[in-house]
């Protein structure tokens, strides 16, 4: 890939991403191996045509305020130690404060998120999201309305940004990828603004 010296941010229609791959590359390891230990991981249910079926990854949503997402209410766990301190990191980088953080483990490469915008109502009108990639490097997809598609692979230590106008025209997904095999631990850090 290069030699990184900062942020890039990447011209898209209608939104705005901050792109960093080596964000906090010299942090990964000890970032992955501590929160795969401490987190008290889940595997959710949700509804999908009409059956209730396992989320395909592990999650948990940590931070002051309950979150409502895929028809389902997550209550919040108290913030973990080094949870916070990235949020103040990334406040730094961002220009805003983060109040919340949804963490998924991936635990190989039939793990998935499939197409979905970060649009919930108490995020506001033009939420940011923040995003912190851990572990096994992952293809990352997003979709314009209008049809324009892009790729990235996220890497181990990589920050993602979207804003502005991203989550109303854009929609993204961590697609199933099968030479995957190694664990991927992310997290998408997010700020309550009802507006």
């Amino acid at each position: 890939m290069g030699l990184w010296s900062g942020p890039e941010w990447l011209a898209l229609n209608q939104g705005r991403l901050l792109w960093w791959p080596d964000a906090f590359r010299a942090e990964a390891d000890c970032w992955q191996a501590t929160l795969a230990h401490d987190i008290p991981w889940q595997q959710h249910r949700l509804r999908m045509f009409g059956q209730e079926v396992n989320e395909p990854r592990l999650s948990c949503w940590m931070g002051d305020w309950p979150y409502r997402y895929s028809g389902r209410e997550r209550r919040q766990v108290p913030w973990h130690p080094l949870v916070q301190a990235m949020a103040g990191r990334l406040e730094s980088i961002c220009g805003q404060s983060f109040d919340g953080v949804l963490l998924n483990c991936y635990r190989h490469g039939q793990d998935s998120m499939g197409w979905h915008a970060d649009d919930e109502p108490e995020l506001g009108p033009n939420p940011m999201i923040a995003s912190v990639s851990l572990g096994q490097p992952r293809r990352f997809l997003l979709r314009h309305e209008a049809g324009e598609q892009r790729e990235l692979l996220l890497e181990h230590g990589s920050l993602l940004v979207m804003a502005g106008e991203m989550q109303h025209h854009w929609r993204h997904a961590l697609p199933r990828m099968a030479r995957a095999e190694g664990v991927r631990i992310n997290l998408t850090f997010r700020r309550r603004n009802p507006g």
